[in-house]
Parts: structure tokens; C-alpha cells; sequence
């Protein structure tokens, strides 16, 4: 600053010990200078001019020290006011001091009355070693300017533009962070809205529906039996008829959920359910003229069937909402198109919470068709009944028309989809595995390869080393990284086994060439100019290598070096309850082959049926050269996934594929047996309606028919217990 300026009025008051008598110093904002005002420009300027200071001869708090005579000395962050300036003003250098701020302070008699400024100034210990006061961009407002006066070089102001703050790292934790906030968003609220919806409601009235099931089917099979009195056939009708709205009040959101679904479009079987309600109450109306027994234990049948598909559809949905909210990783599979020999492969990818839950509703294709079919035997039923009514009465006509909707769709008709699929999921659940929707039921079936690689068979952990033996006169550190170098370049299961054998024994590794994979339990180099064999024990018998007696280890891994036996490797392959699963349920399937894309020499065909005690004929075992190839595959991002698994492990894909082939096989097989059925009632209703006669409409035979097409529909769906 100017030496010409003067101080006007002000004090600074210190106490005994040195310390401010406050913790701020204000200054008198009324004062001026005496001379001229002090402008920002004149500063600037007066700045730009300027060299740096030297540094000084003591250390910064030692001059502090002597300057302030204080030992606790803190600036907090000053505010800034400075008059309207242009654009390149604010581009100009600032240097870091002013060389005239560095001659001697004078007495703390009084301070100069700086005009419409403000400096507040805290003293403390913990700032007295830092004296850096921060003046950025962010701190400068319309304030007018004022000068800090200590003897230190003052730091390089740091403008707005030369801050760059630290990019944030897209680390796996935050990757599994927004996992959980999708999954939590997703399945876990579904699931909490279905469990308080609960499932208590839908068994009791199952349990209900059952109950008068039995009854109405009692009670017709006494009449039938002459068991009943003719004065009490008519309770016996009102029993019907009470048990006939009975259940129909047990399933009545059903109905509801079908009529709203008529309005929007949507016929279903809820829906031809419905109808067939009316119908029978509208030939309860003639039974009661008629003095003859209504069919409502076949509809009591139905309405039971109809609840029991509503909880399992609610059941599997908890159950793949649970799965879903539980996990911590999901990993897809998908298709690829001609992936080896023509064949496609199921590869599996990273997966998202979407792939799950915009497939999940989706009606399938077997429910599509099954609305269809509804549809189709309503207006078959409409058109019988008009033939009965006009040949033979309009009490015959709905007598007609409610039997023919009750044989037109066998009970288990409803179940035919949903209790595979429950069936499935309790396994699926088990292994955390869901499918997404139809389409990946039926992306997942037909003609496919799917890949296993060495973690798949045996996991990290699940290769152990039991022990070695040396032979001949070589050195066993040398024979040791001679081995470890060529399981290093052969890959596998074998490399992290080795190389903790070679850092126990402080070896290194070698340059291996000449590496070949012979394919027979086998692999060989020249590992410091020197042939380096490894394999099983038939492998370095076929290779020429004598073997000493009294060598058989059962998992051993031979080793020799230029033509010598040179150790024997016990090696301990643990098998995995998850690994053994999923492999024999792989090979299992006849259109679905295993594509061994493993590393590890050992793993070959002898050994894969010895250990996991299968058939290896579906295995394919590609040469090494293809492996390589198959393994730079990777799947299209936009390729549609066709089912996720939360583990990592074999079972949980593998249950998944061949779950998806069956519950097709079981879906379609169920439907098209229902469809026969169906088909085939409503033809003996033609027959009858044309003929007028009904001795064989009876609530008995139309019961049993219901019983014998059920018992092949509910076969069909067990068979998804079988994967």
C-alpha cells in the first residue's frame, strides 16, 4: 500500500497475555482515506507490476510470532467487495505478494480506517502452523476490496475455471448400490404388496369350494342310489342351488376381475366361468319346476379349479418377486445364433432388474390361446342350445347350454398353465433362478449348446493340492517352476494351485514355447529349452515316458522333463452338490448339449463320467483352437434375456434351461389334452341336442366327466417335478 496513507481512528487493544480481548477486529466502516479512495484497478495494476517476494529467512510461524507477538492465529475467509470492472481486467495476472506488504508492520497502535471495509480475524491454535487464507472465486462478492497485512507471500488466487473436480468412479459397489435401489423400486415392493395382500383369503375359500364339492357330489350320488326320498328331493335342489351360490360367493372376484376384463377387451376362461354361472342358475330355475337335480357340483368343481390357478399364479409371482429382491448379482442368459456347428448357444450376460419385470405380466402364448378356446365354446354352446331350444323347448335349451359351457371346459382346464409353472418356481426359488416370462420359456427351448467353463465344474476353492513326490536327481524348485510355468500358460482350474506352490517355494516363472494342447489328458512345451510334459498317467505312457511301479495316484498330475518322470502331482477335484446338479440335469435333455470350453487338461471325457458318475455322450468337447474362438464370442447387448440367475453357480442356469424345456412341453401337452376333452363334450351335447334326449344329463355323469379328463390334465402338469 501507499506509505503516504494514514491511520485516522482506530484502536487495537491486546490484554496481558498477548491474546485479542475479542475474537473479531472490526474496523470503523465510516472512516475514509485521507487522501484518495483506493480502487481495484489501481491495486490490479499496482500488482501486475510486481516481481514475487523472497522467501523469507525464518519459518512462517516464526515470523508471525514475532510480528503479532501471538501464538494463536486462525483467518477465516474474507469478504470482498470491488466496483464494476471490465472482462479483461479479470484476465489479467495476479502475483502471488506485494513487496511492500513485506517491510515491518507498524505499532498496533491504531489501523487505518479502510472505507466501507470489514476484515474479521479469529485467533486459534490449530490454524497458527497453516496460514493460507483461501480467497477463490467463490468467496469474492460486491464488497470493496481490502489488503491483508502480514509479512508472509501471499498465495495465487484460484480462479473458478482452474478447479476441476475428481470424476466419480463407477466403482462395483456402486454398481451394486443402484442394483438394490432398482431391486427395491421393483420385486421388493411387489412382493411386499402381495404379501400383505396375503394368500389366507384365496385357501380359505379353496377349502370352502372343495368342501362343498364333496357334499354336492355326496349328495347327488345318494339320489342316484335311491338313498334319497322322493319328498326330499326337493331339499335336495335347494341344497344344490345353496351350495351352487356358495361357492360362487367364495370365487366371486373372479368374476368381477373377468366382466372388468370383458370390458377391456379381454375374454377369458374366468370369464366363460361366469357365464356358466348364469346359465345354471338360470336351469337351477327349471330344476325347481322340474323336480330334477341341477348340475352344481360340476361347477363347484370348476370354481375350486379356478381359485387353486388364482393362488398358484399369486404363490409363483411372491416366490420369483423374492428371488429377484434377494439378490445381489443377476446374471442373464441369451441366445446366439449359430454359435457352434450351426447350433445356437445360450451364453450367459449381465442381466437388469427391466429384463424381469416388463416380461413378467405378460400373457404366454398357451393363456392366449386358452382365452381363444373360451371364446370359440361359448359361441359353439349358444349355437347348441338354439338347435335344443328350438327342437325341443326352451327348458331343454338351457338345460343344454349349462351342461354343454360345463363339459366344454374340464375343471383342471384351468390349472393346465399355472400349476407347471408353480411346480417350476418352488424349484427355481430354491436355486434363485426366474424366467422371464414366456418368452424366455420359449427362447430357452429347441436345439442349443450351452458353454461350461472350469468355474462352472469346479469353483474357486474346490481344487487342492494333497501332496507331491519328487524323482530323479533335479533340483525341486526348478522342477516346480518348470510346472507351474506351463500349467500358467494351459490355464484352468490348476494355475492358482501351482502358483501358491511356487510362492511357498520363492520360484519364478519361465518363458514356455512350443505350447500344445494334445487333447488326450495332456499338454507339453519347452520350458528353458528343455520338453515339459504334464498330463494324466496313460497320457505320459502314450507319450513314451517310462513310469516307475508303485506310482498310481488316483487325480494325479505326471510331470517330466526331458523325457524323465519328474513329480507327481496329487490333486484333489471336491464335487459340488451345485456343480453335479447342474450337470447331470444338462445332460439329461436330448436336444441340449454341454459345450466344454474348459481350461483344465484333466477334465476329460473319462474323468467327467468317473467323477460325476454321468453319461458324457451330449458333451462336446471342442479342440483348443475352437475354445479359443468360442471364448472372444460375446452376446449382442440388445439380444432379449431370456431368464436370470442371482448365484453364481451351475445349478441355478441349468434348472432354469431345462425347467423352461419342460414346462413347454408340459404347458402345451396340457392344453391340447383339455382341448380334445372339451372338443369331444361338446360334441355328445350336439348329439343329445339334436336327438332330446337328456337321460344321460345327469348331475352324476357330468361330474365324472369333469373327474376322468382331470385326472390326465393334472398328470401332465407333474411333469416339471421331473427337472
Amino acid at each position: 500500500m501507499d506509505n503516504k496513507n494514514e491511520f485516522n481512528e482506530s484502536e487495537l487493544e491486546l490484554d496481558s497475555k498477548n491474546e485479542f480481548s475479542e475474537s473479531e477486529l472490526e474496523l470503523d466502516s465510516k472512516n475514509e482515506f485521507s487522501e484518495s479512495e483506493l480502487e481495484l484497478d489501481n491495486i490490479l495494476s499496482e500488482f501486475h507490476d510486481l516481481a514475487e517476494p523472497e522467501e523469507a529467512d525464518v519459518e512462517p510461524d516464526e515470523e508471525l510470532d514475532a510480528l503479532l507477538h501471538l501464538p494463536e492465529l486462525t483467518i477465516t475467509p474474507v469478504t470482498v467487495r470491488r466496483p464494476p470492472h471490465s472482462q479483461a481486467e479479470d484476465d489479467e495476472a495476479v502475483p502471488d505478494s506485494d513487496p511492500q506488504l513485506d517491510e515491518e508492520l507498524p505499532p498496533p497502535e491504531s489501523m487505518p480506517p479502510l472505507n466501507d471495509d470489514t476484515i474479521r480475524a479469529e485467533l486459534t491454535a490449530k490454524d497458527s502452523d497453516a496460514l493460507e487464507p483461501d480467497l477463490s472465486a467463490d468467496t469474492i462478492t460486491e464488497e470493496p476490496l481490502i489488503e491483508e497485512a502480514h509479512e508472509e507471500p501471499a498465495p495465487a488466487f484460484e480462479t473458478e475455471e482452474e478447479f476441476t473436480p475428481s470424476p466419480i468412479l463407477f466403482t462395483p459397489r456402486s454398481r451394486l448400490r443402484e442394483l438394490k435401489k432398482k431391486l427395491v423400486a421393483g420385486p421388493e415392493k411387489r412382493y411386499y404388496e402381495l404379501s400383505e395382500i396375503g394368500l389366507g383369503k384365496l385357501q380359505t375359500a379353496l377349502l370352502v369350494s372343495l368342501i362343498l364339492v364333496v357334499l354336492c357330489a355326496g349328495v347327488t350320488a345318494m339320489f342316484v342310489l335311491g338313498m334319497v326320498p322322493e319328498r326330499r328331493l326337493r331339499l335336495v335342489i335347494f341344497s344344490q342351488v345353496l351350495s351352487l351360490l356358495i361357492c360362487a360367493l367364495m370365487g366371486c372376484h373372479l368374476m368381477m376381475d373377468s366382466i372388468g376384463a370383458l370390458f377391456k377387451g379381454r375374454f377369458t376362461v374366468n370369464t366363460l366361468l361366469t357365464i356358466t354361472f348364469f346359465a345354471c342358475m338360470a336351469d337351477a330355475v327349471f330344476c325347481l319346476k322340474e323336480l330334477r337335480v341341477p348340475c352344481c357340483a360340476a361347477f363347484c368343481l370348476e370354481m375350486t379349479m379356478a381359485l387353486w390357478a388364482r393362488l398358484q399364479r399369486r404363490s409363483t409371482e411372491m416366490a420369483q418377486m423374492d428371488t429377484m429382491r434377494k439378490a445381489v448379482r443377476l446374471n442373464g442368459i441369451v441366445k446366439v445364433d449359430g454359435y457352434y456347428e450351426g447350433k445356437p448357444g445360450l451364453l450367459r450376460t449381465d442381466a437388469q432388474v427391466e429384463d424381469f419385470m416388463d416380461t413378467c405380466d405378460t400373457p404366454s402364448a398357451p393363456e392366449k390361446f386358452q382365452s381363444f378356446y373360451a371364446f370359440l365354446s361359448l359361441v359353439a354352446c349358444i349355437a347348441i342350445a338354439v338347435v335344443a331350444g328350438m327342437n325341443h323347448g326352451l327348458s331343454m335349451g338351457v338345460q343344454i347350454f349349462s351342461t354343454a359351457l360345463l363339459v366344454a371346459v374340464p375343471a383342471s382346464f384351468f390349472v393346465s398353465i399355472t400349476r407347471p409353472m408353480a411346480i417350476l418356481e418352488r424349484r427355481l426359488h430354491m436355486v434363485g433362478s426366474v424366467l422371464c416370462g414366456w418368452k424366455g420359456v420359449k427362447g430357452l427351448s429347441g436345439k442349443a449348446v450351452f458353454p461350461l467353463s472350469d468355474s462352472d465344474l469346479f469353483p474357486q476353492g474346490s481344487t487342492k493340492l494333497n501332496g507331491v513326490k519328487f524323482y530323479g536327481g533335479r533340483d525341486t524348485d526348478e522342477i516346480v517352476s518348470y510346472t507351474t510355468s506351463l500349467i500358467s500358460v494351459a490355464g484352468g482350474s490348476l494355475v492358482s494351485v501351482f502358483q501358491q506352490l511356487l510362492k511357498s517355494r520363492g520360484g519364478m516363472l519361465h518363458t514356455v514355447k512350443n505350447f500344445q494342447d494334445y487333447g488326450s489328458g495332456g499338454i507339453g512345451g519347452e520350458v528353458c529349452g528343455e520338453p515339459v510334459l504334464m498330463g494324466s498317467l496313460n497320457f505320459l505312457q502314450d507319450m513314451g515316458v517310462e513310469i516307475p511301479e508303485g506310482t498310481m495316484v488316483n487325480q494325479a498330475v505326471y510331470a517330466s522333463i526331458d523325457g524323465q518322470l519328474c513329480a507327481v502331482y496329487a490333486i484333489s477335484y471336491a464335487k459340488m452338490r451345485s456343480s453335479a446338479a447342474g450337470l447331470v440335469t444338462l445332460c439329461g435333455y436330448r436336444r441340449l448339449n454341454p459345450l466344454l470350453l474348459c481350461s483344465d487338461f484333466m477334465l476329460t471325457e473319462s474323468f467327467l463320467s468317473a467323477k460325476f458318475n454321468i453319461k458324457t455322450r451330449r458333451i462336446l468337447f471342442p479342440t483348443r483352437e475352437v475354445k479359443a474362438q468360442l471364448k472372444k464370442v460375446r452376446p449382442d447387448p440388445e439380444a432379449p434375456v431370456l431368464a436370470i440367475a442371482t448365484r453364481e453357480e451351475l445349478v441355478g442356469p441349468a434348472y432354469a434351461i431345462t425347467g423352461a424345456r419342460t414346462l413347454a412341453t408340459s404347458t402345451k401337452l396340457g392344453v391340447i389334452i383339455h382341448l380334445i376333452g372339451g372338443i369331444l363334450g361338446m360334441l355328445i351335447m350336439l348329439a343329445l341336442a339334436v336327438l332330446g334326449s337328456t337321460e344321460l344329463l345327469t348331475p352324476t355323469n357330468v361330474l365324472l366327466y369333469q373327474v376322468i379328463w382331470a385326472i390326465p390334465g393334472l398328470l401332465v402338469t407333474e411333469w416339471t417335478r421331473t427337472v
